[in-house]
């Protein structure tokens, strides 16, 4: 396992009001009002201007069109509609000057990729997922996937000798980087970007001295990257040692940057939103937000007055379209497309023939490059991890043919492995020597990791109760990657703790070997079924010590086997009298009662959901067979003792389950079945157990216990709605039918009728973990309501 990150935390949307208020390329900037097209008398080009912007193709001395796309997140979109019409229209862009989002799509659009291509690409992407890392449940290894089970809100902090720290950005911006290499991969590495096929220039600030820096040479990836790393929400990017983060925060429409190119007109794009009225201010979050959005009016404005009678500006209606609402890009490109075609009349002043429109395209169609041959790599890290587990990820080798796109899959999977904060890719070129260098940074809030999770819930058939969890890892004690593990639970009817090495023994495999020890103590009810009340209560204490040989199964799933050695006590906190002896003695209804054993185990597990939650699509399977190889068992009752074995048991469980999803729409099916066989297995008394949410919810938790299971249940799941903007990210209403009893003693699988539950439920995903509400309904009046916070099981 490695160290665990901020990678798959899907509240990092939701949090955006409160980090991003120090964002400006959100756009929060309203659009300052302007008397038609200029604010300002003419203006010549400034006299340090670079003359990048050439005017190629068309007419001699027609002007050279400089195009200005501002940040907006989600919003710029609308600049894809502006350059469909501009398209249309037969009007040429000469340069470029984007901020953020700005920059995404004009870099893209610098690039040579046409805009309906872009759209195209856009619209197969959840950008939303790319632009917050979002990584594919399935892509993670297994103890990623074990961590957001236990851990489900995501919290997660580093320290070290110096403190407690946090990421600097709870995104690292890994995919979009990927992505954008990928989509750039015809582009030569590393070049001045006036050699792109149109000159470019993104926006960025320094984030130690708040000073504009205007990116116009190195790897395009990386500068589209700084220029929209919100603070807070993405992590700065690193650029010939500069912390680089939202170039809105200084130009979020960097007209003068256009000027200084040598743009004799330009066509500048403001998505900035309206402020807010003083009755919508309703938190702190949103007073700082109208704050950061007033000074950067001023920002954008003062770039406005730049603009001249002869240049056109654009301001796309755009609503209430926030920044993070990428499922509404048709919309946003609606609106840009209606602006450009409202400003035609003026735009039609600089559009060409068709012939000279088409001479224009093929001049600013770049070939693509020559075939690139890697001679060396040069693996660059930071910190414990060793550079041949980086460069054992790679496929590439000295004299392969550079395939960025090949390159940026084996980066990503050092992404997900949770090692790094990032994974960058280059080409370093010195005449015909191209050396390929990968830099793996490791997080520095590191090197010890903590995790956090909490479960509550409540219901009508008990008291309810909570479980708070906290993790901690501490991964590549060694050059060997040693990693030690802890997790720790303390709630209302279990208090835990799990401690564990994990050494691997091979890279090629990934196997290893796991050492551990555990004790717990936990609750167990007991209820008179027959009259549906709580008779006792016992607490059992077990601990545990063993080691595991574990396999990967890829990214599918684990495979683990060992031995352990236990001990279980178990104790009523209350009893009750069952008779009195001759003397007048009085024997008590339930007996205390331990247990030693040491057994063999093994259990594969399969994971391939979604969402270990609210699993939508994909597969789970967990079978897990414990056979004793000696025991020990004894009970306070003589009575009971006398029915106590030491033959050997073995215990056998498996669970699977399926989820499909239909568009917003979504059926889950699962079985489960366990048994104990053989001798007395007071081991894992209490461990077969039914009862609780999606568990026979017309049942107290666990309220069925016994050493044989049988459960089947199927759940439909709909999506009404998602959120961007707030701490509640889906809300979704479902149902479900369960069947499933336990049974104890000979009577065995089969020995009484099954029990049957129906939910119906509303569910949330909130930045604190799922929340679950819900009535159960059971033959003969049983019901239950819920209210459940998080995992408590």
């Amino acid at each position: 396992m490695t160290a665990p990150d901020s990678y798959r935390w899907r509240g990092v949307r939701s949090l955006c009001p409160t980090l991003a208020a120090l964002w400006c390329c959100a756009a929060i900037a309203q659009p300052v009002p302007a008397a038609g097209a200029s604010a300002s008398p003419d203006a010549a080009p400034p006299p340090n201007a670079s003359h990048a912007c050439h005017p190629d193709g068309g007419p001699a001395g027609r002007p050279a069109v400089g195009l200005v796309l501002s940040g907006g997140g989600a919003r710029g979109y609308a600049h894809l509609g502006v350059l469909k019409v501009l398209e249309e229209n037969r009007i040429p862009i000469d340069c470029i000057a984007g901020t953020s989002m700005g920059a995404v799509v004009g870099g893209l659009y610098a690039s040579g990729m046409p805009a309906a291509d872009m759209q195209k690409r856009l619209s197969e992407t959840n950008l939303a997922d790319v632009a917050f890392d979002v990584t594919e449940r399935a892509d993670l290894p297994q103890s990623r996937r074990e961590d957001e089970r236990l851990y489900a809100n995501g919290v997660t902090l580093g320290f070290s000798g110096k403190g407690v720290k946090a990421p600097a950005g709870l995104v690292q911006g890994n995919r979009l980087q990927a992505l954008l290499a990928d989509w750039t991969a015809a582009m030569p590495i590393n070049q001045p970007f006036d050699q792109l096929p149109i000159p470019y220039r993104a926006i960025a600030t320094d984030l130690q001295t708040g000073q504009m820096v205007v990116l116009d040479r190195g790897s395009l990836p990386l500068a589209i990257r700084a220029s929209m790393a919100m603070p807070g929400l993405f992590a700065p990017a690193e650029i010939n040692d500069r912390a680089l983060v939202d170039g809105g925060l200084v130009s979020n429409l960097p007209v003068d940057t256009a000027r200084q190119m040598g743009a004799d007109v330009v066509i500048a794009v403001d998505i900035g939103s309206q402020l807010r009225p003083l009755d919508a201010l309703a938190s702190p979050a949103d007073v700082m937000q109208q704050m950061v959005g007033i000074l950067i009016r001023q920002n954008v404005a003062s770039q406005r007055k730049q603009l001249t009678s002869q240049d056109v500006l654009l301001t796309p209606e755009l609503g209430s379209l926030t920044f993070t609402d990428f499922q509404k890009a048709n919309e946003a490109i609606a609106a840009g497309a209606a602006a450009a075609t409202a400003a035609l009349p003026r735009l039609k002043r600089y559009a060409l023939t068709p012939e000279q429109y088409a001479a224009y395209r093929a001049s600013h169609t770049q070939p693509l490059p020559p075939a690139v041959r890697i001679t060396d790599i040069e693996i660059r890290t930071n910190g414990g991890v060793p550079k041949r587990v980086v460069r054992d990820a790679l496929h590439v080798k000295p004299g392969d043919t550079y395939d960025p796109n090949a390159v940026s899959r084996d980066l990503l999977s050092l992404t997900t492995s949770g090692n790094f904060e990032s994974v960058t890719q280059q080409v370093v070129s010195h005449g015909d020597e191209n050396r390929l260098v990968i830099d793996a940074r490791e997080k520095y809030w590191g090197p010890n990791f903590l995790l956090f999770g909490l479960g509550m819930s409540s219901s009508s058939t008990d008291q309810g109760g909570f479980r708070l969890h906290v993790g901690y890892r501490r991964p590549w004690l060694t050059e060997s990657g040693l990693e030690f593990r802890t997790d720790a639970t303390v709630g209302s009817d279990l208090d835990a703790v799990h401690v564990e090495l994990r050494q691997p023994l091979s890279v090629k495999y990934g196997d290893y070997i796991a050492p551990y020890a555990e004790y717990q103590r936990r609750y167990a009810n007991l209820y008179d079924e027959n009259v549906d009340v709580k008779v006792t209560q016992y607490m059992i204490q077990t601990a545990r010590a063993g080691i595991d040989f574990g396999v990967p199964i890829g990214r599918l799933g684990d495979f683990r086997i060992g031995l352990a050695y236990t001990h279980s006590h178990g104790s009523p906190t209350y009893n009750l009298p069952f008779n009195f002896d001759d003397n007048g003695q009085t024997t008590l209804l339930f007996s205390s009662y331990s247990a030693d054993a040491l057994s063999a185990r093994a259990r594969l597990v399969i994971d391939q959901l979604d969402d270990p939650m609210f699993p939508r699509k994909g597969y789970f399977a967990d079978f897990r067979v414990e056979r004793s190889l000696m025991s020990r068992n004894g009970a306070s009752s003589d009575t009971i003792d006398s029915r106590i074995t030491d033959a050997p048991y073995t215990e056998l469980y498996g669970k699977l389950m399926v989820a499909q999803q239909f568009g917003r729409h979504s059926v889950s099916a699962g079985v489960e079945g366990g048994k104990s066989i053989g001798g007395t297995n007071l081991i894992n008394a209490f461990n077969f157990t039914l009862g609780g949410f999606q568990h026979l919810s017309a049942y107290a938790a666990d309220q069925l216990n016994g050493d044989s299971l049988v459960y089947g249940q199927m759940t439909y799941m709909n999506q009404l709605a998602t959120f961007t903007s707030s701490p509640v990210k889906a809300l979704f209403v479902g149902a479900s039918a369960e069947v499933g009893n336990v049974w104890s003693g000979g009577s065995g699988i089969g020995g009484g009728a099954l029990k049957q539950s129906y939910t119906f439920f509303t569910s949330l995903t909130t930045t604190f973990g799922p929340v679950y509400m819900g009535i159960a309904l059971a033959p003969g009046g049983r019901r239950n309501i819920y209210v459940q916070l998080g995992r408590t099981y």
